[in-house]
C-alpha cells in the first residue's frame, strides 16, 4: 500500500504554545483547517480524544461534510459506550462520509484521566476489554443477522444492526509502547501507532508488534509513526525556529497542565508507557539521528506525541523517508503552530516525499 499523511484536527485556534487562544469547537475554524487538510493532499486526519473536548464522533462527522476525501482518523476510548451502539454510530459514519472512516482505539494511559468518566478499570483490564470491544465491532459488522456475546467485560443477545460499514468493515487502529499494546495491536490492529522515537527503537517496536502478529497468524499491521516537525527555509533557520517554539511551548504547557491537571514537567513521571519512553529518550539526548529533537517531550513531560523533525523541507523529507525504509506507512506530522504548519508541510514536505517514492517505485520498476 501507498505511504500515506495524517495531520490532526484542531476544532479551535488554541495551540500548545497558546492554549488559550480557543476553546470548545469554532467551526468557521475548524471548517477552514479541514479544507487545508483536503485541499493539501493529506490522507488522513487524527480526531482526537479527551474527556474535556468536542464531542470526537460529532467532530468527525462535521469534517466528513466539509471535505472530499480526508479520512477522519477517529479516535475512541472504550468503556464510554456501548461497543454495539460504538458499532452502528461508526458505521453510520462511514456510510455518511462514502467510505472514509478509520477508528483509533485508545485504552488510556492515565488513570486520573480515566475515572473522570467513570472508568475504574486497571491498564491492563483497558487491554483487556479493548481487545474484547474491537471483536465485537468486527462481529457487528460483518454480520448479517442477529449477534449475541459473551465475554468477560460485555454480554448482550440478539443486537442486530441495520448499518453496515461501506466496504464491509472499518480499519481499526491500536497504538501504545507497551507489551499489552503490543498484544492487543499485533492481534487485531489494521493500524499500529507510534511516537516519534530513534529509528533503532522504532524499528524495535515494529519487530515486537509485527511478532504479536504473525504468532496470530494474521496480516501485520500498517505502521503509523507520529511527529511534530519544525520547518525553515534552511536548517539554520529551523533551528531557530525551534528554540522560539519550545519557550513557547513550555509556557503553554503549564498553562494547559492547570487546565487539565496533569503534571507539569518535574511533578511526577507520567504513567504510560508511551511516555516515559520519549522521556528516557530525552535523557539520553536532545538530538537523534538525521534531525529527531526530543527537547519538547522533555518540556512537555511527554504528554503525547511530542518530539520534532527538526530542519528545511529538504531535511524533514529525508528524515520521514528515513522511518518508510524502516516499514512505516503512515506519517503522522502535525505541528505546534496547528494550521500554519500543516499548509507548509502541504506545500513544501509532501510533495517532496512522495516524489522521491515515486521515483524510487520508477526506478525499481
Amino acid at each position: 500500500m501507498p505511504v500515506e499523511f495524517i495531520s490532526a484536527i484542531h476544532p479551535n485556534p488554541a495551540t500548545d504554545g497558546n492554549p488559550t487562544a480557543g476553546s470548545g469547537i469554532d467551526p468557521d475554524y475548524t471548517r477552514r483547517f479541514a479544507r487545508a487538510l483536503d485541499d493539501g493532499g493529506f490522507d488522513y486526519t487524527l480526531v482526537a480524544y479527551h474527556s474535556a473536548s468536542p464531542d470526537a464522533l460529532q467532530l468527525a462527522q462535521f469534517i466528513t461534510q466539509h471535505t472530499e476525501r480526508l479520512k477522519p482518523m477517529l479516535a475512541h476510548r472504550p468503556g464510554v459506550i456501548f461497543p454495539t451502539h460504538a458499532a452502528r454510530a461508526f458505521a453510520t459514519l462511514d456510510q455518511i462520509s462514502g467510505g472514509r472512516l478509520s477508528v483509533h482505539i485508545i485504552s488510556g494511559g492515565n488513570d486520573e484521566e480515566q475515572h473522570r468518566e467513570g472508568d475504574y478499570l486497571s491498564k491492563s483490564e483497558r487491554y483487556e476489554r479493548s481487545d474484547e470491544y474491537i471483536q465485537i465491532l468486527r462481529k457487528v459488522w460483518s454480520a448479517e443477522g442477529p449477534v449475541s456475546h459473551q465475554g468477560k467485560h460485555y454480554r448482550f443477545e440478539g443486537f442486530r444492526s441495520d448499518v453496515p460499514p461501506v466496504n464491509g468493515t472499518i480499519p481499526v487502529s491500536v497504538g501504545g509502547s507497551s507489551a499489552d499494546a503490543y498484544r492487543v495491536g499485533g492481534q487485531q490492529g489494521d493500524i499500529f501507532g507510534l511516537w516519534g522515537e530513534p529509528l533503532k527503537e522504532t524499528a524495535e517496536q515494529i519487530a515486537a508488534v509485527n511478532a504479536v502478529a504473525d504468532a496470530a497468524g494474521r496480516p501485520r499491521p500498517r505502521i503509523w509513526v507520529s511527529f511534530r516537525p519544525i520547518v525553515a527555509p534552511t536548517d539554520e533557520l529551523a533551528w531557530e525556529k525551534a528554540h522560539r517554539t519550545l519557550a513557547r511551548i513550555t509556557s503553554g504547557h503549564t498553562e494547559r497542565a492547570k487546565r487539565r491537571h496533569y503534571p507539569a514537567v518535574g511533578q511526577g513521571r507520567p504513567a504510560n508507557v508511551g511516555s516515559q519512553r520519549l522521556l528516557d529518550v530525552a535523557a539520553r539526548g536532545e538530538v537523534h539521528d538525521r534531525c529527531l529533537w526530543t527537547a519538547p517531550a522533555a518540556a512537555t513531560n511527554a504528554a503525547g506525541s511530542s518530539t520534532a523533525l527538526v530542519g528545511s523541507p529538504e531535511t524533514v523529507a529525508a528524515a520521514l523517508l528515513d522511518y518508510v525504509d524502516i516499514g512505516c506507512e503512515l506519517l503522522s506530522i502535525r505541528g505546534y503552530d496547528a494550521l500554519n504548519d500543516a499548509i507548509d508541510y502541504a506545500r513544501y514536505v509532501l510533495p517532496l516525499v512522495r516524489q522521491e517514492l515515486a521515483h524510487r517505485a520508477r526506478t525499481a520498476a
